[in-house]
């Protein structure tokens, strides 16, 4: 059933020009009788929803608890990443609540309400050891991360409890039954991936580990430093570059060009694997590794 409203009564609908603490006026009796049933109802359903979504929105930003600490290490770490570090030695608490490689937390600056969600790149044990979370950061212009980057030691952020399930490596584990693991990283996505290879997951007991770790050039990409430690622990780096120079000769284009390349998948039903990064790529590979046997349960993500 549809309404027609004369222009007088649209015009009694429009409220007037709203000013600070002035509430609309309450529409009449006689609109709300030539109102349809239906159309009201949907009308204050749609009301209550958005009442309840606004409510649970400031419950959850209430729940958040903040917790004050200093940087106390900021540099680059390739182009556009920088590399920070910051002091949690005084609170044993925020330390203590990251426990799995792939978990993340809110970061906030000085003078700017919005946060910034940071996958952690220390491993869990670090902060218990060395009293400090580590992160990798992509400066993004006119982002939190841009004006965190833009800081010095010493300067205090604001950090929430670590959250999210991170990595279910137990997923693929023993390592005798999953003697192949694939990881696929692209940008700043290697930073949880460092906190799970630095964290370990037997690689050095399992037959076939790769980490393919995809950037735009070689002055993108970071953590090469830890590639030979990272070898040596069992896992295989497989760079892969989209837009080399001239003098490049390993693996070019995307990363998951690169895997359907190479593939080699022996056992799919041993075969577990570890994704983060750009979500094209992390479809497309989810696609490549399911089509070959893969069981789509074994391949893990942080999100």
């Amino acid at each position: 059933m549809s309404v027609k409203l004369s222009p007088s009564t649209l015009l009694s609908l429009s409220p007037p020009l709203l000013h600070a603490h002035h509430s609309p006026p309450l529409i009449s009796m006689s609109i709300l009788r030539r109102l349809a049933p239906n159309h009201l109802t949907t009308h204050l359903r749609h009301h209550h929803r958005r009442r309840l979504a606004t409510v649970a929105a400031a419950v959850r930003q209430d729940t958040t608890i903040w917790t004050q600490a200093p940087l106390s290490e900021i540099e680059p770490a390739a182009e556009s990443l920088f590399h920070v570090s910051i002091d949690v030695s005084d609170y044993p608490d925020l330390a203590a609540s990251h426990t799995r490689a792939g978990q993340y937390l809110q970061l906030r600056v000085p003078d700017v309400e919005k946060p910034s969600f940071l996958a952690i790149a220390s491993p869990p044990s670090y902060a218990a050891e060395k009293g400090a979370f580590e992160f990798l950061v992509k400066s993004v212009a006119g982002s939190t991360a841009e004006l965190l980057c833009g800081l010095k030691k010493g300067d205090v952020v604001e950090l929430s409890q670590a959250t999210g399930r991170g990595f279910e490596i137990d997923q693929i584990e023993p390592a005798e039954k999953y003697p192949t693991v694939l990881i696929f990283a692209t940008g700043s996505g290697i930073s949880p991936i460092r906190s799970l290879i630095e964290s370990g997951f037997s690689a050095d007991k399992r037959s076939d580990v790769r980490l393919y770790y995809g950037a735009r050039n070689i002055k993108r990409m970071a953590y090469q430093d830890r590639f030979k430690d990272w070898d040596n622990s069992g896992v295989k780096i497989v760079p892969v570059l989209s837009q080399p120079d001239g003098r490049w000769t390993g693996e070019t284009g995307y990363v998951q060009a690169a895997f359907a390349k190479a593939k080699q998948i022996y056992s799919p039903t041993g075969t577990g694997a570890v994704l983060c990064g750009q979500k094209q790529m992390t479809e497309e590979i989810t696609s490549i590794l399911v089509a070959d046997g893969v069981s789509s349960e074994k391949i893990l993500k942080n999100f």
